[in-house]
């Protein structure tokens, strides 16, 4: 493999200088070729290419982008030696990527290398082995000219043109430390404190403690300083030590943390010179850190790794300063990058390992283990989950998918309820892990535990009895089990699986939640006072509020059905303030829906009580509770609630008549009064108008009146009985204001007839009901008084005298006698009438209007005409033309006209005759336009002749 290799990166450079086109072309095709073998040789054969490739997000986290194998091959696009890594998956390219002279590559822990591609842009690639590691190194120093045993190919310089030319001349000669002996500790500590001035005084620092091999030279110091009891010599090594660290080299890390020299390293952190005593690092990770192996491991490279990773941690959490003293924030940036990468390799061997977990899961499950082994899997779990935070979402989906298939929730139903509390406490931090990342299982889980048998505990309820169990006195793990519920009752991040999540919770898990709810309110008050059970019920109250305000109809039927919120303001008696103020809280965020379901049930149950006792025994103390309470009546206040209004100033005004400190329950009384003094009007009216008991009941509100009389206005469809009415005002209008018509249309009205069989179910003539209606006319003055009242006097001719002339054109006997008839009827026929009325009324008065815009329209159109006739007399007298001649011409066109009309008139009687003569109801859809223009047909042509004459 190597001499192909070598082969392979000569003719990448015999290409470059090729300058013959058609031989390059050839030298292509064998490269190809040769590439292509060794490409399929690798991905089949050469694990030692297999690498994992990360790129740094913006929020400085290691984003995974796969896992494939890497090459080193010519690009002819790129025109240059790239890094080309292929997808072990489906050999889709994961990354192309040029080996720039320029850009700054590092090896780190002999597995990965690391460098940026233009601004905040880091990529990285972990290799499977250190030979791959190195092959791949090796090329891109040979690329760049530089020397392979560097861990660094290029000088990151930051600084400004200034400084950086004055670094490259200090870059001139090479750092040379002290000779490494007790005396000249001092010396070494300034060299090492001067080098930490600019980047490349820190490389070159970095490069001869490598290479020196200084750093165990130092070490030994420390012994011997140790043994001397030299405390001025320690206290020198733990600064130089302190400022290795901050160079923030991996090489100086992979040997400060090697097995036989990190506990030497955490010796010389022990002596700060800030401290009078020594730390006793050391002690606590030999004797005090005990690492239980809960199932053997067999992979030492994954069990050194483990203990490299938790002493390492250590170290940057407990003994190294914080960040915040550092003058740059990504200080120790390479100390993080070794503990993640740390972290991920081991969560990756433990994946890969199946003989490991499924070994692991069945000690935990099986009945016979030992309550401290199960502890001791518990507990390794527990460290499991949290080291694969950080893995990117599609590794943890893998993991999580991988932990359930295993049964890591069958398992949790063991572990939940162990007395042992460490053991619940870390089956909770795995729960929780589980359920933040993806909810989604648990709940899938839930619903396939129906088909369980009645013995059988479900997990979702297990949850709820421990939160219901807590015995700590801060309740952290009823807290804890508390958020877990939330997530898994939020509907927001619920798919298909809604509905039925919701029903099984409502169905077989609410009724565990409320039991200590219901325990406790059986009585006017509290049973139990004791600081612990107010603790829990304060906590079932703050998962009821959540699911009032989010899951709508499902706890909305169980409160109803249930009664449960007057066992819940039983609480409100509680002697602890914040268990009132959390039965508060829910009411509040009942009202806050202005759900009339939930007001009607408030105002049936009376549960505004149990708020308005609070308030008397709080006895005006300016506090919260005070102030919750002013708030939810202010809340009524503003949204108007008219249904909660009512019933608080009905039953509990007077208590409040005296508060003047806030003007809520003044206002409540006001619109209160409001409400009493609409519905007096309404029933006022109801009895000045007379209206039938039938029609009053509908009448719930004044504005029904408009919407009544804007129905009839717009109504198509006419009664029979109306058809004579309407002919008679339609001759009382003409007679007072329009102008005369032809003997033909007198005769056509006249002859027309109404059918027989009207509203009143009789065979009586329209005579006598007219004179029903002038009757009733009488008695019910005040109908259709909004509708029309302000306009009901139009040119001169009033309303009453259109429906006076209408009812006249009857008799007094056949009025009479229609009042006979009527009281022989039913009061259904009275109804009828008293519609009818309304009705003619309405139709009176758009006919009325109509006529009378129709004359205005019929005196502009004849003005019109005789301006336009002057006007042409006028052009043609100016003109010269004959004017015997042009008035003969506009006489024919009259006469023209007047037969035109008159066709016009003799159609339209005839319309009307066969519409009476077949007995059916006058048609009247044509549209009010088609109506004005025959009106004004009829009436132009005298008025045109009378102006042009």
């Amino acid at each position: 493999m190597l001499q192909t290799e070598k082969y392979e990166l000569a003719a990448d450079r015999t290409l470059e200088l090729v300058g013959n086109n058609i031989f390059k072309r050839k030298l292509r095709v064998k490269i190809k070729r040769l590439r292509a073998y060794n490409f399929e040789e690798n991905m089949t054969t050469d694990t030692r290419r297999r690498v994992k490739l990360y790129a740094l997000n913006a929020e400085r986290q290691w984003d995974d982008r796969g896992t494939g194998h890497v090459s080193s091959n010519y690009v002819d696009r790129l025109k240059g030696i790239s890094l080309l890594v292929r997808a072990e998956s489906d050999g889709s390219l994961l990354l192309e990527s040029k080996i720039q002279p320029d850009t700054a590559y590092q090896k780190q822990q002999d597995t990965l290398i690391v460098w940026s591609e233009g601004d905040n842009f880091d990529l990285a690639l972990s290799f499977q082995e250190k030979a791959g590691c190195d092959e791949i190194w090796e090329k891109i120093c040979q690329v760049q000219g530089k020397d392979p045993s560097v861990e660094i190919t290029q000088d990151i310089v930051e600084e400004s043109e200034d400084e950086r030319f004055e670094d490259m001349s200090d870059t001139a000669p090479p750092i040379e430390l002290p000779p490494c002996e007790l005396a000249r500790l001092e010396e070494i500590s300034e060299t090492i404190q001067n080098c930490l001035t600019t980047p490349l005084r820190k490389e070159k620092l970095s490069m001869a403690l490598e290479s020196e091999n200084y750093i165990k030279k130092l070490l030994n110091l420390f012994h011997v300083c140790e043994d001397l009891d030299n405390t001025e010599g320690l206290h020198h090594l733990f600064e130089i030590f302190k400022n290795i660290f901050l160079l923030n080299k991996n090489a100086l890390f992979e040997i400060m943390f090697a097995e036989d020299t990190i506990f030497d390293v955490v010796g010389c952190l022990e002596y700060d010179p800030s401290s009078t005593q020594p730390k006793k690092h050391r002690q606590y990770l030999k004797q005090w850190a005990k690492f239980r192996e809960a199932v053997p491991i067999k992979n030492q490279d994954l069990l050194a790794k483990i203990h490299q990773t938790f002493r390492v941690q250590y170290i940057q959490d407990i003994i190294l300063p914080t960040p915040s003293v550092f003058v740059e924030d990504n200080m120790l940036n390479t100390l993080s990058s070794f503990i993640f990468f740390n972290k991920v390799e081991i969560v990756t061997l433990i994946q890969e390992d199946e003989r490991f977990l499924v070994d692991m899961f069945t000690i935990l499950t099986d009945p016979s283990t030992s309550d401290a082994k199960r502890r001791d899997i518990v507990l390794f779990l527990k460290e499991f989950c949290n080291y694969a935070q950080n893995l990117q979402p599609q590794g943890k989906d893998s993991f999580y998918k991988t932990l359930t298939c295993l049964g890591i929730l069958q398992a949790l139903e063991i572990t939940l309820v162990m007395n042992d509390q460490k053991t619940k406490s870390a089956s909770i931090d795995i729960l929780t892990a589980i359920v933040e990342f993806s909810p989604l299982v648990v709940r899938n889980y839930t619903l396939q535990q129906l088909n369980r048998t009645e013995g059988d505990r479900m997990l979702l309820n297990i949850a709820i009895e421990q939160m219901l169990s807590d015995s700590e006195p801060e309740l952290g793990v009823a807290v804890q089990l508390m958020g877990i519920i939330k997530i898994l009752l939020e509907p927001e991040s619920m798919l298909t699986e809604k509905a039925d999540f919701l029903n099984f919770f409502y169905k077989h898990s609410i009724q565990t939640l409320i039991a200590p709810l219901l325990i406790n309110t059986i009585g006017d008050r509290p049973d139990s006072e004791d600081y612990q059970t107010a603790q829990l019920l304060g906590i079932v109250l703050d998962i009821l509020s959540f699911c009032v305000e989010h899951h709508t109809y499902h706890i909305k039927n169980f409160i109803i059905q249930k009664d449960l919120l007057k066992r819940i303001l039983v609480l409100m008696k509680s002697t602890h303030t914040f268990l009132v103020l959390g039965a508060l809280r829910l009411l509040r965020k009942i009202i806050a829906l202005k759900d009339e379901f939930y007001n009607r049930h408030i105002v049936k149950g009376n549960l505004f009580a149990p708020v308005v006792d609070a308030f008397i025994r709080n006895n005006g103390r300016y506090n919260l509770l005070e102030s919750a309470i002013l708030e939810l009546f202010e809340f009524v206040k503003l949204e108007d609630i008219k249904t909660l209004c009512v019933y608080f100033v009905e039953n509990f005004s007077k208590i409040f008549d005296e508060i003047e400190y806030v003007q809520t329950f003044k206002y409540l009384k006001n619109r209160y009064d409001q409400y009493q003094d609409r519905i007096k009007d309404r029933d006022k009216m109801s009895l000045d108008t007379s209206l039938p008991i039938i029609r009053s009941r509908f009448r719930r509100d004044p504005r029904q009146m408009d919407d009544e009389e804007e129905m009839w206005f717009n109504e198509e469809e006419d009664f029979a009985d109306e058809y004579d009415t309407y002919n008679s005002v339609m001759k009382s209008v003409t007679e007072k204001n329009g102008p005369s018509q032809s003997p033909s249309q007198q005769s056509s009205i006249q002859q027309k007839s109404p059918p027989q069989g009207a509203l009143l179910g009789s065979s009586s003539s329209v005579n006598s009901l007219s004179s029903t209606t002038t009757t009733a006319t009488t008695l019910t003055p005040a109908v259709g008084v909004s509708g029309v009242g302000g306009v009901s006097s139009i040119s001169g001719v009033s309303l009453s005298d259109v429906v006076s002339n209408a009812s006249n054109s009857s008799s007094l006997d056949h009025s009479q006698s229609a009042a006979a008839a009527t009281q022989a009827h039913l009061g259904a026929a009275a109804v009828a009438a008293n519609i009818a009325l309304h009705h003619q009324q309405q139709t009176a008065l758009h006919n009325f209007q109509q006529q009378q815009q129709l004359n205005l329209n019929s005196t502009l159109v004849a003005a019109a005409a005789a301006a336009a006739a002057a006007q042409q007399q006028q052009q043609h007298a100016q003109n010269g033309y004959n004017f015997a001649a042009l008035q003969q011409h506009q006489q024919q066109q009259q006469q023209e006209l007047l037969q035109h009309h008159q066709r016009l008139v003799n159609g339209g009687a005839g319309s009307g005759g066969d519409s009476a003569g077949s007995g059916n109801t006058p048609n009247h859809s044509h549209s009010p336009n088609e109506e004005g223009e025959d009106l004004v047909m009829r009436q132009t042509p005298q008025h045109l002749l009378q102006q042009q004459q």
